[in-house]
């Protein structure tokens, strides 16, 4: 019944994996708000999150690239042979006068580089995220019950 429909561009196995990886490193915000910073883990935590991480981890780095790889060579079928700018293309703009012809493939894999180095921010900025939380924001000093300041002065 559905066999019919098809829509350029679009790619199930890729969307759902980028959204799932997506949604399940965002996850992990509620999660630590809810978790006081240095509250010790169990066995069993410990082997939940390891896994859990080692997914996320898989997801990301493994089928959420390969999943645009494969639907760049065969849905948009992004070849070696399909020039995008070059010498070799002959039109008359700008970019025709570099001395390489970008293809098709080289903009595949392109967009595969920006994949992992998105994820890698976005992992780095997790992990950043997870050791500041519980941190004081405040510069002031603190005072004791009686009012006076807990630092001396130099």
């Amino acid at each position: 019944m559905f066999a019919n429909y098809y829509v350029p561009g679009l790619n199930v196995a890729f969307d759902v994996a980028l959204i799932a990886t997506l949604l399940l490193t965002l996850a992990v915000i509620p999660y630590g708000k809810r978790r006081k910073p240095g509250t010790p883990m169990t066995w069993g935590e410990a082997m939940v999150a390891a896994t859990y991480a080692f997914g996320l981890l898989f997801l990301a780095y493994g089928v959420v690239p390969n999943q645009w790889l494969l639907h760049a060579d065969n849905e948009l079928n992004w070849r070696k042979d399909r020039l995008v700018v070059g010498p070799s293309l002959g039109s008359k703009h700008l970019l025709e006068y570099l001395p390489f012809d970008v293809t098709r493939q080289v903009l595949r894999d392109l967009v595969a580089v920006t994949i992992y180095a998105v994820m890698l921010g976005l992992q780095i900025a997790m992990w950043a995220w997870w050791q500041k939380r519980g941190a004081k924001k405040s510069s002031e000093v603190e005072v004791s019950t009686y009012g006076r300041p807990l630092v001396r002065k130099a």
